[in-house]
């Protein structure tokens, strides 16, 4: 029987925007395919307070079949390479989507400028749901279809219950804290992933950095996609993800 392949979306999202995919996943995949909300995002029932990458990270491992490939998108990405090292018999591989383990910029590491998260955590007390939609306008450029594309998640997002503030500010924070790149480099599962090469939040040269840091890691850069390849240049998307199953 084939393992079941769990998606995990990103930061202030929720299970529905992997509905544009998902139907394409069930008939590329062999397996199950389910979607998870994050903990404290969409209509998960609970969320740790306060929010911290462990906590939620418990709370989602308990929801996987051991031996599960887990795709994680963003945010999401953190989650499944933090279950991958510390409840690897709940995982068989990982694959990124648009992630990296460490997204905040450093002297060493290209990234999300401290000034550019420090805003996003501001606008997200005064407006969060201005916030919310700013982040959606950056996940779908690069794509021709933008504004449809932005439509149209916002439609599937609004089918699950919103983020609840503390998933958001403490999401935010592990975005702008949490360093998994040690965890990265000796992950006991193998580690694929697919990239966009306009990515504002996942700058190009964090990726061959990540390269240095795990030998075994394999990953598809796309030329025109930005930070949600799936959403912008699906075809090629699934196309690419085929092959990593």
């Amino acid at each position: 029987m084939q393992n079941e392949l769990v998606l995990l979306h990103g930061w202030g999202m929720n299970q529905g925007v992997w509905q544009l995919v998902q139907p394409e996943f069930e008939v590329l995949y062999s397996g199950e395919v389910r979607s998870l909300d994050l903990p404290g995002f969409g209509n998960s029932v609970t969320c740790p307070n306060p929010y911290t990458l462990h906590d939620a990270a418990v709370l989602l491992s308990d929801q996987l079949k051991p031996q599960s490939i887990l795709m994680g998108w963003s945010l999401g990405g953190l989650f499944a390479l933090y279950i991958a090292k510390h409840w690897p018999e709940k995982v068989s591989k990982v694959i990124l989507v648009a992630s990296t383990p460490f997204f905040a910029e450093q002297e060493s590491w290209p990234g999300i400028k401290e000034k550019v998260l420090a805003q996003f955590k501001e606008q997200l007390v005064n407006h969060p749901e201005k916030t919310i939609e700013r982040f959606l306008a950056i996940q779908a450029m690069g794509s021709e279809s933008a504004r449809d594309d932005i439509k149209q998640l916002k439609l599937l997002l609004k089918q699950y219950n919103p983020p609840k503030d503390e998933a958001l500010s403490g999401g935010l924070g592990i975005l702008q804290n949490e360093d998994l790149r040690e965890l990265f480099a000796s992950c006991p599962v193998s580690i694929k992933a697919v990239f966009g090469r306009l990515d504002a939040l996942v700058p190009y040269k964090a990726i061959t950095e990540m390269a240095a840091l795990n030998a075994e890691f394999e990953y598809v850069i796309l030329d025109k996609a930005s930070h949600a390849p799936f959403i912008s240049h699906k075809s090629e998307f699934l196309s690419v993800v085929k092959s990593m199953f």
